[in-house]
């Protein structure tokens, strides 16, 4: 048999005796997709899953079939196209090599990208944080030590802007790699949240109902793998070691990595180097038993026994190797002001974690605008609200390479932010930057961030609705392995960094007194029970509270005002006849004020500018810069209709310059509007600079507030009487235009 494509090769298929097809020159065996894709077969399949008031489409078999697995997922009118690939060889590297990239592409939601090359560049925020979500869910359930370099890659194909498409890529990844002959334990459930203070019970509700729909998807996605009929691959080598290898480790150190393990007087540093000085013993004596042995079983040999003893010393005696019970938490200790001239900052100690958090002010204009295809695709304009984590390497005393934001700091970040944004004040007149510095590291810094974020707001007088707090609780188990089932397991409150490590979960939360504010789960098990899930929320709910307990000793509520040398923000109410004086030529004062000053202006309506100030003394020096400017721009009240004095100030080609009074700024006169007869330049009619002439006033153009003046209309026999000034109005900062105007008495 043979099937042949008119394209610039020919690719042809055929039997190899009674085995699997395969490409000529190509040693691995096609997937039962790429089959499909080759021969036709029986073409696309999709099944539909019914959410309540929206339907889910899953599909595969049309598009990108020379994949591993593909599938296009599409609720409403947003649809997502996962693929999965992965290679047949291993990789060198000692872990799971797993890429999630998910792309969100500017023709999706019917735009062309901003930048200059008019083209999808680099990854946004968004889709970094999409990525790494995607990331957590898929990666535990490969088979251990399945080092193989693999790539789930997520393309944007339409966006309606209703329904969410970082949520139909998770379960597009998830049918694509089920339809995959990839090895791959799935589909999944993610456990990710973001909320407005939700009471726990109500939390607790909405996880439920999202695990009974997602069971229908996972249901959906069984019956396509079936449908197709999938046959995994059988990898070449799965990197686990020997058993007879970890016997021998077993015997060598379990004793000793006991004895560090409950010394409680070990700090993140000292039990580091205990652990790792057993390491480096016990390796020596390895690779002279098994000089034959890959230097990765040797490596993880020690691992297994390490991570078998830690968690053993948890399940049996319910210690933990910093000699606190399963519930307790670290010490907690807490400042703010720490620094006199930041607007607020708070230093937030758990344990050995230690961040400094800062807060700092700035006008509305800094807020972060997004570009018109993210606010198209996920419905966020401005962002007046951020927080910023780093995490330098002298946290961990190491030395690295400090360059832009990571995905780990971005991913932290975001957490962090997420559990602060629900309490602040929508209407707050600043944009609010809070940054977050690890300077030391033993678990759980972004939900310490989450804690020093709101103690740092509090300093600065931010007014938000409640203090938050987060802690991250960890699981270790106990698995049957005939039925691979959890038959026995332990929670553990407030885990360190070596908990994290050897444990099944990272779950951390964060919330006010009364409700939940964000949460994320990192499970490192296929799975655990919902009863679980729901333990761990109500043992993170009670050392929440203990936790802000400890906080507002320090400061129980926002200070009642921010700081004296905070910044300030005021308006200036603009006529529209002084909005050129007041604004320069092209600009020219605004820019003057904003860099001599270091203040920022923003127009807020036709005779309203916002200005900001970054400390009290920056707002002295515009006031008096404005006062300056203005101070020879008294305008008088003009009486519409009205005949006045002009006295000529320069001769022009299209007019004469004139003023109306001496310190008023001089307008033009245009040349139609000086004598009915059509004249090329003033000087036809004789007139001269000092010269008097009577002109009649027709307000302001409504366009660009220009005063609009005629001495034509009066070249006629017409009688008009001559007004004289009097009143004056003047730019006014801090409070609305005066409205009040009287008429010049005629002369």
């Amino acid at each position: 048999m043979a099937a042949c494509r008119c394209c610039c090769s020919c690719l042809r298929l055929r039997p190899l005796g009674d085995g699997p097809l395969r490409l000529p020159g190509r040693a691995r065996t096609l997937t039962p997709l790429q089959v499909r894709a080759l021969w036709g077969g029986t073409g696309p399949r999709a099944v539909a899953v019914d959410l309540g008031s929206r339907k889910l489409e899953m599909s595969s078999g049309k598009l990108a079939r020379f994949a591993d697995g593909s599938a296009v997922v599409q609720s409403g009118d947003t649809a997502v196209m996962v693929t999965a690939v992965s290679k047949t060889k291993p990789s060198p590297s000692q872990f799971m090599p797993l890429v999630v990239d998910y792309r969100q592409k500017a023709a999706a939601a019917g735009r062309i990208p901003t930048n200059y090359l008019r083209r999808e560049i680099g990854s946004s925020d968004k889709e970094i944080l999409t990525s790494r979500i995607i990331d957590r869910s898929v990666r535990p359930l490969f088979p251990a030590g399945y080092f193989y370099d693999t790539q789930v890659l997520c393309n944007l194909l339409a966006v309606d802007g209703v329904n969410e498409p970082d949520v139909l890529a998770i379960n597009g990844a998830s049918v694509a790699l089920s339809l995959s002959d990839i090895p791959w334990n799935g589909p999944i459930v993610m456990l990710e949240a973001s909320a407005e203070n939700v009471l726990q019970q109500d939390f607790c509700h909405a996880v439920k109902v999202g695990v009974k729909y997602t069971q229908q998807i996972i249901q959906g996605i069984q019956q396509l793998v079936k449908e197709i009929g999938v046959t995994k691959r059988t990898p070449q080598k799965l990197f686990t070691p020997s058993p007879e290898i970890v016997k021998h480790t077993h015997k060598l150190a379990v004793e000793r990595l006991y004895a560090v393990f409950t010394d409680y007087e070990h700090d993140k540093i000292s039990r580091d180097e205990a652990v790792n000085k057993i390491r480096l013993d016990t390796e020596e004596q390895l690779r002279e038993k098994f000089p034959e042995a890959d230097p990765y079983e040797i490596i993880e040999s020690f691992n297994v026994v390490s991570k078998e003893a830690f968690r053993s010393i948890i399940l049996n005696e319910y210690k933990r190797c910093d000699g606190r019970d399963l519930t307790s938490l670290r010490n907690i200790s807490c400042e703010v002001d720490m620094f006199k001239t930041l607007h607020g900052s708070a230093l937030f100690q758990r344990g050995q974690t230690q961040v400094l958090c800062t807060v700092t002010f700035d006008s509305l204009e800094s807020s972060i605008k997004s570009d018109r295809i993210i606010t198209a695709i996920n419905g966020i304009k401005d962002k007046n609200f951020m927080l910023h984590y780093e995490f330098p390497p002298y946290a961990t005393n190491e030395i690295g390479k400090v360059t832009g934001v990571n995905r780990r700091e971005l991913g932290h970040g975001a957490l962090a932010e997420k559990a602060l944004y629900p309490v602040i004040p929508r209407d707050f007149p600043f944009t609010i930057r809070v940054t977050s510095e690890v300077l030391e590291s033993n678990g759980s810094s972004s939900m310490a961030s989450a804690c020093g974020g709101s103690l740092a707001l509090m300093d600065a007088g931010v007014p938000i609705s409640s203090a938050v707090a987060g802690v991250a609780v960890g699981l270790v188990t106990r698995t049957n392995p005939e039925k691979n089932d959890i038959e026995d397991y332990r929670l553990l409150t407030d885990i360190l960094g070596i908990e994290d490590y050897n444990g099944d979960m990272d779950f951390k939360i964060a919330g006010t007194s009364k409700g939940i504010t964000a949460l994320q789960a990192d499970i490192k098990l296929p799975g655990i029970p919902i009863k679980i899930v729901m333990e761990a929320i109500q043992q993170a709910s009670v050392a929440k509270k203990e936790i802000l307990q400890i906080m507002n000793k320090t400061i129980s509520k926002p200070r009642a005002s921010r700081k004296e040398n905070g910044p300030v923000i005021e308006t200036v109410q603009v006529p529209l006849s002084k909005r050129s004086k007041f604004v320069g030529p092209g600009g020219y004062h605004l820019k003057k004020l904003q860099a001599e000053t270091g203040v920022s202006i923003s127009q807020v309506d036709e005779e309203t500018f916002s200005v900001f100030a970054p400390t009290p003394s920056a707002m002295h020096e515009a006031r008096d810069f404005i006062t300056e400017i203005c101070k020879d721009d008294q305008e008088h009240q003009l009486e519409f209709g009205a005949v006045y004095t002009a006295t000529i100030t320069e001769i022009r080609d299209t007019g004469v310059m004139v003023k109306l009074y001496p310190n008023m700024t001089a307008v033009l006169l245009h040349n139609t509007q000086l004598d009915h007869r059509k004249i090329r330049h003033p000087s036809a009619l004789g007139l001269e600079v000092g010269q008097e002439i009577q002109v009649k006033y027709f307000g302001r153009d409504p366009a660009d507030g220009r005063m609009r003046l005629s001495r034509k209309v009066l070249q006629s026999p017409a009688t008009a009487v001559v007004r004289t000034l009097s009143d004056r109005s003047s730019i006014v900062m801090g409070e609305p235009v005066s409205q009040s105007s009287s008429n010049s008495s005629s002369s």
